[in-house]
């Protein structure tokens, strides 16, 4: 019993491509396309077509293809975690080998002067861009750094800090939230 007799209309699997048996042999069939050309497949490369036309295809199938496409498109804005929601949107590490290539030659007093200006600058710089939470990374040290930003935080009425999380800073880190003016 043959799958395919001449004069069946077929169409390719794997190609945009159908036409006309015209002839069959053991194992290979050849179709006319509908350009005219003679081309030689495969049983399994075709599949019958009833009548005229080529595979139909249902509303169902079509509306489901479509909403696979609307819901590909739409882009889900991202959930943020509530561990990153609270997280600070700025770091200022105040490590002296992050604001200077060497300190070499520099006294203490110097490189103190220079973190405490650092802070006191990117501090006013999220207040102008309004940015409410800040931390002020400084290390663990003898404990100096961290004084001299508690005094310079206290002078402003705006603001209230504290130590920053701890799983992720560990004691050397101080977070800041600044209150917006509506």
């Amino acid at each position: 019993m043959a799958l395919f007799e001449v004069g069946d209309r077929v169409e390719v699997l794997d190609e945009v491509m159908h036409g006309k048996v015209v002839a069959v042999f053991n194992d290979e069939i050849t179709i006319e396309s509908e350009d005219g050309f003679m081309l030689n497949f495969m049983p399994n490369e075709l599949v019958k077509i009833s009548g005229d036309s080529p595979i139909k295809v249902s509303n169902f199938e079509v509306a489901q293809v479509k909403s696979e496409e609307a819901i590909a498109k739409k882009k889900r804005p991202s959930v943020q975690k509530p561990k990153e929601r609270n997280s600070p949107t700025m770091e200022v590490d105040l490590h002296i080998n992050q604001l200077v290539k060497s300190s070499k030659g520099m006294s203490h007093h110097e490189m103190l002067n220079l973190q405490m200006d650092t802070a006191k600058r990117q501090l006013e710089f999220a207040m102008r861009k309004r940015i409410q939470k800040v931390v002020f990374i400084h290390g663990v040290g003898e404990g100096v750094l961290k004084e001299e930003l508690n005094y310079l935080f206290g002078r402003y009425d705006n603001l209230k800090f504290y130590d920053a999380d701890y799983q992720k800073y560990g004691l050397g880190a101080t977070e800041v939230y600044i209150y917006q003016n509506s």
